[in-house]
């Protein structure tokens, strides 16, 4: 399909498309919109950047607005969970954006911000709740919140909430969901702990999975290096002329702050964003950087299916991540919207396993050789072969508790399955 308008949306839904300047559906957004308008339960998997989030807003708000419904007292209809709070503000905000001429009203329940408010807004009436999974917890226990007059739910970026360890908090918000529902899970990437929570959770589901395509315009290099020289070499890139702005990741929130504090003392100006800070010091932070007030935004992993800004030029993992599908989520944060990017992954001697997982998930090949230099996925290739034999299939062990905990958790989802 070649435009909105083709996809059978309503009216008020097509203007406020061409007044946010979509012209034609993504992929994704092609594929799922008329099966989501039809009523299937839908498992769908694309790359972040790919239009996830109006490929199911969109088919939410003209089902809400075709079928007006008087509300009832503290009872959305639609729910929407997501694994941070910066996406689901993203998330709300979309809504929000596509939905203005329709009448609905969506709201926002995340943790940090002010629990009063958040009941006062749901008290006042809301047709779509988007939500982080341990605030709802919290309304829902409370009696803020009922949940038995949602029609559709959506969880969004189901293998990062599964890895940030909310298969808990989604067992007990769906036990309180109606049965008779539609149900939507979308992902950028599929482990095999989504897949059976997927049979359990959804009915008869149409699958769609978008065909992964290596970002063309992200230039990926890694550089071999001891952890003690990773903060000089952040400077010098930070201090380069082609960088502009940048997102780094860290994996400790202590680590965040202490690489924040070195860009600072060296000249270059940075925040950081991560689960000890405030949602005031988030927001902050978030606003500065995209005005430019901060070139360099320095967050642990719940940025990385979080922050959807154009212009930046750089990623830099300062640390690799222990889950090495979070590589894919972190790089494509830059590259946006058309523009080239540049992904540089700093690797000392003890990441060596993380980055060979890394290498298997996306088939990319980085070299094993330790070097200063940067290494290009081209030039490398001859000593990646040399470790094919070493590399094994191993887990990191982070990693591996977690999967452990997620079999143990999701050993009894089959009583949750909805009606058919």
């Amino acid at each position: 399909m070649n435009t909105f308008n083709e996809l059978g949306l309503a009216k008020p839904l097509l203007t406020a498309l061409a007044q946010e300047g979509h012209e034609k559906p993504t992929p994704i957004q092609a594929e799922a919109i008329p099966l989501l308008l039809a009523g299937h339960d839908l498992l769908g998997i694309a790359q972040t950047g790919s239009g996830k989030t109006a490929a199911f807003t969109l088919p939410l708000l003209h089902r809400l607005f075709e079928t007006p419904r008087k509300a009832k007292l503290l009872s959305p209809r639609a729910l929407i969970l997501t694994p941070t709070r910066e996406l689901a503000g993203q998330v709300k905000d979309r809504a929000a954006a596509y939905g203005a001429l329709t009448g609905l009203r969506a709201g926002l329940v995340i943790g940090g911000a002010p629990i009063n408010q958040q009941k006062l807004m749901i008290r006042r009436g809301i047709d779509i709740l988007v939500a982080t999974p341990g605030r709802l917890e919290d309304l829902v226990n409370q009696g803020a919140v009922s949940l038995n007059a949602i029609e559709y739910f959506v969880l969004d970026e189901v293998d990062q909430m599964l890895d940030m360890g909310f298969i808990h908090a989604i067992r007990s918000i769906t036990l309180k969901l109606p049965k008779d529902r539609q149900s939507l899970f979308f992902s950028a990437t599929m482990p095999r702990e989504m897949e059976r929570l997927a049979n359990a959770l959804l009915r008869a589901p149409v699958h769609i999975e978008m065909k992964r395509q290596a970002p063309p315009k992200i230039e990926q290099s890694v550089m071999f290096i001891t952890k003690p020289e990773k903060i000089g070499a952040l400077v010098k890139i930070a201090g380069g002329g082609a960088f502009k702005s940048g997102l780094v990741f860290s994996r400790t929130k202590h680590g965040a702050d202490k690489i924040m504090n070195s860009l600072n003392g060296a000249g270059l100006s940075a925040q950081a964003i991560h689960g000890d800070r405030s949602q005031g010091q988030r927001e902050r932070a978030l606003k500065a950087f995209k005005s430019g007030d901060v070139r360099i935004l320095v967050a642990t992993d719940i940025a990385a299916r979080g922050i959807d800004i154009h212009g930046v030029s750089h990623v830099i993992n300062f640390d690799l991540p222990n889950v090495p599908e979070t590589y894919v989520h972190r790089i494509g944060r830059t590259a946006r919207a058309g523009a080239a990017g540049s992904a540089i992954s700093f690797c000392s001697p003890e990441e060596r396993a993380e980055l060979r997982a890394i290498e298997r998930l996306t088939g990319d090949c980085f070299g094993g050789r330790a070097t200063e230099k940067v290494g290009s996925l081209a030039d490398q290739k001859a000593p990646r072969r040399a470790q094919r034999k070493r590399s094994g299939a191993r887990r990191p062990k982070a990693a591996a508790a977690i999967h452990r905990e997620l079999e143990k958790s999701m050993a009894d989802l089959s009583f949750m399955r909805p009606a058919t």
